[in-house]
């Protein structure tokens, strides 16, 4: 889709930084999901594909599984989100993943996660609103916000039933996925005015710092054996 365009290329630029270890498609979107698993799998019941990732963040990472949960959930949600919020301060052209359209797999990067196809949100003042593949909306952060509870949601209640883990912990890796590549080109200000107009369930999770911000939740990967807790953290 030629208006991904300018972040396709960053995320190809980010690859680049990675040694090609990235969690998410540059252009988003796989003609070819045969060797994926389409997210409503991961939360059908007993939730066996769920827990084999869990299981194998677990065995990576020498973690109890709701520990494991939390940093699998870390590393979904930023590849995830990743796309929106890039999209959002590159152009307010926003790649939408509808949960049912979304696919995922293991990978170096954690895991990656790709779209069978998606719809860009873009502004009504947008050259190209109403170009195929695009959806006009009066708010970004409203039709962000609808795409996290359609997109993550249920992901985080299965990981909740699965392993106990908690919601907010949860929601505070999404809040920081977004402001964390925002600071690499822009200020905490921006970041934070679009959590706000996002709202919850990530409006409040993270909080400005003298070193750029910090989250109000943890993330758990502070109570691995000798881990250094993250820059971010909270419990420090």
């Amino acid at each position: 889709m030629p208006l991904l365009d300018p972040l396709a290329a960053t995320l190809e630029s980010l690859a680049a930084e990675r040694g090609g270890a990235l969690g998410v498609l540059p252009r988003l979107v796989t003609e070819d999901s045969s060797e994926w698993t389409r997210a409503p799998e991961l939360v059908r019941e007993p939730y066996g594909t769920l827990l084999s990732l869990v299981d194998e963040t677990a065995a990576r990472w020498g973690a109890p599984r709701h520990v494991a949960a939390a940093l699998l959930w870390k590393t979904y949600s930023y590849w995830h989100t990743l796309p929106m919020a890039l999209g959002w301060a590159l152009g307010r052209r926003v790649p939408l993943m509808r949960f049912a359209d979304t696919v995922v797999r293991s990978s170096d990067a954690g895991v990656t996660i790709a779209a069978l196809k998606i719809t860009v949100a873009v502004l009504p003042h947008d050259p190209l609103a109403g170009a195929p593949g695009t959806k006009v909306v009066d708010h970004l952060g409203t039709a962000i916000g609808d795409a996290l509870l359609d997109g993550q949601e249920p992901l985080i209640t299965a990981l909740g039933r699965l392993t106990k883990v908690g919601a907010r912990t949860l929601w505070g890796s999404t809040a920081e996925a977004f402001v964390h590549p925002l600071l690499r080109s822009g200020t905490y200000g921006q970041a934070a005015a679009l959590l706000k107009e996002i709202g919850e369930p990530v409006d409040g999770l993270v909080v400005p710092h003298e070193t750029g911000y910090r989250r109000r939740t943890c993330c758990l990967w502070i109570t691995l054996p000798d881990a250094d807790p993250c820059s971010t953290c909270c419990v420090v």
